[in-house]
């Protein structure tokens, strides 16, 4: 039995939300890790190296080319 012409319309639609919606949530994750790749099973101590990275640059994706840490981040927490 053939597909009615009508029905591909609509699927066409509903193709088209799916891959809007797909896109713009991996553009949000794009643009919110500082345009890199989002990361995925994160441990322990990655998650102290993000905080670590966080405290000295300001972004959990960033990194220093300081060889010596700033006075302050002996103490702050």
């Amino acid at each position: 039995m053939p597909v009615p012409f009508e029905a591909l319309l609509p699927f066409g639609i509903i193709a088209a939300m799916f891959t809007v919606t797909g896109t713009g949530l991996t553009t949000v994750r794009y643009f919110a890790n500082d345009r890199k790749p989002g990361r995925f099973n994160v441990d322990t101590f990655d998650k102290a190296m993000m905080e670590r990275d966080r405290r000295l640059t300001g972004s959990t994706r960033g990194q220093s080319t300081e060889p010596v840490a700033p006075a302050a981040f002996a103490t702050n927490r």
